[in-house]
């Protein structure tokens, strides 16, 4: 009877990018685990690490106030230079600009020499995402470092890299001799638990020792059923927290809609209104034109009909006629005529 078990299958693989897995990959006290490390720090460096060690992972707080924080994978190379290393299989809600900022900062802090000379080897917070940052930049790596406004570096002590997956991971296929150590790795990082692309990275282990090295106690660590249930555990957090932030942003939406739609009508009524007087006003200006116009032609007719008949009562009265006969023919009243005599 077969034991039941969480593995997928027997040559199953577990997730590199999950915290665990990642960090297990490069802390275990053995000889592959630090051929592995320095193989991989010097694939980010672009120089060859000839020792590695690993330091405390929760640097010291000088303040009770100062926030603690914890580093996924901390060493200290030989020449003295130091690196905190970390996965980040999803993108979180905070800015991770300003988080690694205060990440390197400590590392430096932690890494000063006491004394009046300011000395301090260089230090680096090296960040493997599963995801774009800035969500525009589309490189395989991204160095920071502290420049001025011209482009000149300061003392190049403080180093941020993010080293981007999602676009490494588009090189699958690609054959082997042709990619760099850096893209290696990314591969191997976004492909290692695809039984479906085993080959490939197969290929790619062969060619780099220190992959080699991680992929053998990746296997070691896929044997043990206590890892599948810790993965599976992350795994399950990570869809309720997929969940939960779906939720939350559809509920988001359905409020944003309803007070958009509240504050649409509202900005349309009043836009509405507006225009709507303004039309009024410039139909109602025509209306009254076009009225006018007929009311005067209609006044003028009948002032200049006046004005003629008077013209003739003015004519009659000089010769002779009598008021009650100029009357009669023009339709004045006897007091017009009168009115008109005086004239």
């Amino acid at each position: 009877m077969n034991k039941p078990t969480l593995r997928p299958s027997p040559t199953a693989l577990l997730n590199p990018r999950l915290d665990p897995t990642f960090k297990a990959m490069f802390t275990q006290e053995s000889k592959d685990s630090e051929e592995a490390l320095k193989s991989f720090i010097s694939s980010v460096l672009g120089r060859k690490i000839k020792s590695v060690k690993l330091t405390s992972n929760e640097p010291v707080v000088d303040t009770p106030e100062q926030m603690q924080m914890s580093f996924d994978v901390s060493v200290i190379f030989d020449d003295g230079e130091n690196a905190s290393i970390e996965m980040q299989g999803r993108s979180q809600e905070y800015d991770y600009g300003i988080r690694s900022e205060i990440q390197v900062a400590r590392l430096l802090n932690n890494n000063a020499k006491k004394g009046d000379e300011w000395n301090s080897e260089k230090v680096y917070q090296i960040s493997v995402l599963n995801f774009h940052y800035p969500k525009d930049d589309k490189s395989e790596q991204t160095w920071y470092t502290m420049k001025n406004q011209k482009g000149q570096e300061l003392a190049g002590h403080l180093n941020v890299i993010f080293i981007d997956l999602l676009v490494i991971k588009k090189l699958i296929g690609t054959p082997v001799e042709k990619l760099t150590a850096l893209q290696k790795w990314g591969l191997y990082l976004s492909y290692a638990d695809d039984e479906s692309k085993a080959d490939y990275i197969s290929q790619i282990a062969n060619s780099e020792k220190g992959i080699m090295k991680a992929r053998t106690i990746i296997n070691r660590m896929s044997e043990e059923e206590e890892n599948w249930f810790r993965e599976f555990s992350y795994d399950k957090a990570r869809r309720d927290y997929n969940t939960s932030m779906s939720i939350a942003k559809r509920k988001g939406l359905e409020a944003g809609l309803k007070e958009g739609r509240k504050k649409g009508l509202e900005e349309g009524r009043k836009e509405g209104l507006k225009e709507g007087r303004k039309e009024g006003l410039e139909e109602g200006r025509k209306e009254g034109l076009e009225e006018g116009r007929k009311e005067g032609h209609k006044e003028g007719r009948k002032e200049g009909s006046l004005e003629k008949t008077m013209e003739m009562a003015s004519k009659m009265l000089s010769k002779k006629y009598p008021v009650s006969e100029i009357s009669e023919l023009t339709g004045l009243s006897a007091e017009q005529i009168d009115e008109l005599k005086k004239k």
